[in-house]
């Protein structure tokens, strides 16, 4: 069982999660000392990455103290029980499943369940979730979020798919609490390339601009 614990202190600082999925381990591994000096503190491998466990390990031996941990697409109790042995620091899902939340709940494991309506978000917080994944953000937009923050204030919501450098800060304002950005952070091409200083650029831009719109609101 994994021994290092999700910083809610050092999310805060920059409150996005990098989703890295089909990946080589090679590949995380150039990637992840570019995202660590653009100021990122949350990474997610998801579970339908080859090699994902061996990959979550790696991260948590080079990483540890430096990065909150996670796994992605953890569907159930299966999942749940192999990315935890291999020191995931916290769970992401793309649904609601009662078993895998609670479970993580009496761990004491930060779980973001993804939900989608109103009930289904509603649901994932009242049963413990840390934030609620909403997902796909893509066709909701911005002003779902909003929509969701005027009932349920108090419910903490990180919206997922199709967020990028144009349309984050729409999101923060509608009232996101974190981004999920995945291939819109983790450019395929400039990766194919090895273009890592153009990689590295990407990663400071759409870092610097969550944090000083932060410091904005603050």
């Amino acid at each position: 069982m994994n021994t290092a614990t999700y910083s809610r202190e050092k999310f805060n600082q920059l409150p996005v999660v990098g989703i890295i999925r089909g990946m080589s381990m090679q590949e995380v591994m150039d990637i992840l000392p570019l995202y660590v000096n653009a100021g990122f503190t949350t990474i997610e491998f998801t579970l339908n990455t080859v090699d994902v466990l061996s990959i979550i390990q790696a991260a948590q031996d080079q990483y540890n103290g430096k990065l909150n941990i996670g796994a992605g697409t953890v569907c159930d109790m299966n999942d749940l029980d192999k990315v935890l042995n291999a020191g995931a620091q916290f769970i992401v899902a793309p649904i609601v499943n009662e078993e895998v939340i609670k479970a993580c709940v009496d761990l004491s494991i930060p779980v973001f369940p993804g939900a989608y309506t109103a009930t289904e978000i509603y649901k994932a917080w009242s049963l413990g979730a840390e934030m609620v994944k909403v997902f796909p953000a893509t066709s909701l937009g911005p002003a779902y979020i909003k929509d969701i923050k005027a009932p349920f204030n108090q419910i903490k919501l990180m919206p997922v798919g199709g967020i990028d450098l144009q349309n984050c800060l729409d999101f923060m304002k509608a009232g996101s609490d974190g981004l999920g950005v995945g291939s819109q952070l983790f450019n395929k091409k400039m990766i194919q390339d090895k273009n890592w200083t153009l990689l590295a650029e990407q990663f400071e831009v759409f870092a610097n601009k969550v944090k000083n719109y932060l410091q904005e609101v603050e």
